[in-house]
């Protein structure tokens, strides 16, 4: 056994989320590579994504691709095996609730490696979310829980986790958006799209809960036709929400003169459009947490989060399929009346320094 840390990233929101670990773990000269399965994209295609976030080569591409969740689960334990077998890490470092979290979590357990968990214990209680049982199936495993609200302290307690294993360390997502904050703002992505500061409504909307059935995603469209009756509302479509926009004959209903459709944006794109936007409407869970640091208002088009203290101290609302409620809340935002947020305890841009610390301090590397 080496003193190898191996990282795992599979999915986009991963990254954003090891970019600043990869940073510290580079300043404190410990000795890692990087994994990327491919769960959503290769990596040439993910390249500019990043360089925007100095994420380096990976050291292994997995290229695993889409299947059912099943057989893509299966192809990156099938591959991930290899590497730990070769590479013989000391330590497993996974993050978020993607297939990739789950199954190298299983190999490297089964192979008797620690396991590290980020963003541990975050809980929706809704089993329908296949990220939901991968959460609660890799904290079940994991040697160490890294936590980002004292939520998830005591949702993790109530499965039987120890509290040794457990580390209260704050939000690793708003550590690369804090490091990239000015890079964005110089973007200026929005201007290119002729809009104007606080003149405009972002839309993200990508959960099956919303658009793999028809009568959901016309629910979603007639929530956008509202809203951009009111003001303009800027949509990179997700792939997953085109295809569905596609199969369903749909694509004519979003053609609306104030529905700005995108193609998927780069980071510092995207946070630009965030930064600048009136209010956030989303589907999306890190979404949540950069919008209530940023203080923007949300509104999120689901029935549950996992991230409650983003309606408790941020500036999130769950609006579900509830049309009064986000009628509701809409007149808010345009009428500068809607709640603002507080700041949040450990939100700080520090949560990789302090994640090193315990990594450190518990294991001798």
């Amino acid at each position: 056994m080496t003193n190898e840390i191996l990282i795992i990233g599979g999915a986009r929101p991963n990254f954003m989320k090891i970019a600043p670990l990869i940073n510290e773990l580079k300043q404190e000269k410990l000795d890692f590579k990087l994994i990327h399965t491919g769960q959503h994209y290769d990596y040439n295609m993910s390249k500019i994504f990043f360089d925007n976030l100095g994420i380096p080569k990976p050291d292994y591409f997995l290229n695993v691709g889409s299947g059912s969740h099943a057989i893509q689960t299966a192809k990156i334990m099938i591959e991930f095996e290899k590497v730990i077998l070769k590479e013989k890490p000391k330590l497993v470092i996974v993050v978020g609730d993607v297939n990739s979290t789950i199954a190298c979590a299983l190999v490297a357990k089964k192979l008797f490696i620690e396991v590290a968990h980020i963003e541990a214990g975050l809980r929706s209680y809704d089993l329908t979310m296949p990220e939901e049982i991968n959460r609660k199936l890799t904290d079940q495993i994991a040697d160490y829980l890294f936590i980002t609200e004292k939520s998830a302290l005591s949702n993790l307690k109530n499965e039987g986790i120890d509290s040794n294993k457990i580390f209260f360390v704050g939000n690793i997502m708003i550590d690369n958006l804090a490091k990239n904050m000015k890079s964005a703002q110089k973007n200026e992505y929005y201007k290119s799209l002729d809009l104007k500061s606080k003149s405009y409504g972002l839309i993200t909307i990508h959960r099956p809960s919303n658009v793999d059935n028809i009568k959901d995603l016309k629910n979603v469209i007639e929530i956008l036709e509202y809203i951009q009756t009111h003001i303009k509302i800027v949509f990179p479509v997700h792939p997953r929400t085109k295809e569905s926009l596609k199969k369903f004959n749909l694509n004519e209903d979003i053609n609306k003169p104030n529905i700005i459709v995108t193609e998927p944006l780069g980071y510092l794109e995207f946070l630009n459009l965030m930064i600048n936007a009136k209010f956030i409407l989303t589907d999306s869970g890190g979404i949540q947490e950069e919008a209530s640091y940023l203080n923007i208002p949300i509104l999120t088009l689901r029935k549950n989060t996992e991230r409650p203290i983003t309606i408790e101290k941020g500036t999130n609302t769950l609006v579900g399929n509830d049309f009064n409620d986000l009628k509701k809340c809409m007149n808010e935002i345009l009428s500068n009346s809607y709640k603002k947020g507080q700041s949040i305890e450990k939100w700080d841009g520090k949560t990789s320094q302090r994640i090193i610390k315990v990594i450190r301090d518990k294991i001798i590397l």
